[in-house]
């Protein structure tokens, strides 16, 4: 009976040590993986952050383009209209001097 016992007891004693090692182990996974949970949680909050900053700075960058063809247009038929404008002036110049000549 003591030689089962005795063998019993050590069999237990092995198994609680293999048990607490494992349960060592799992406790520094844990740790480790709360780490790099906290880690890309921060990531996350930063490039959060990048990607509203570069909208911002693309939203006013479309902004200033449209605001930029938009002078543009006018510029072009602003041109359009003055070269309009000075072809009719040359015309009446030439049937002036036509006439006065």
């Amino acid at each position: 009976h003591k030689g089962w016992c005795d063998t019993e007891l050590s069999t237990n004693e092995q198994t609680r040590k293999e048990k607490t090692e494992a349960v060592e182990t799992l406790h520094a996974e844990i740790d480790q993986l709360q780490a790099s949970i906290a880690k890309l949680t921060e990531e996350i909050g930063e490039l959060t952050k990048a990607v509203v900053e570069l909208d911002t700075a693309m939203a006013e960058a479309t902004k200033l383009r449209q605001e930029e063809k938009a002078t543009n247009e006018q510029t072009i038929k602003d041109a359009g209209e003055a070269q309009t404008a000075v072809a009719q002036a040359l015309t009446v110049l030439k049937e002036f001097y036509a006439k006065a000549g």
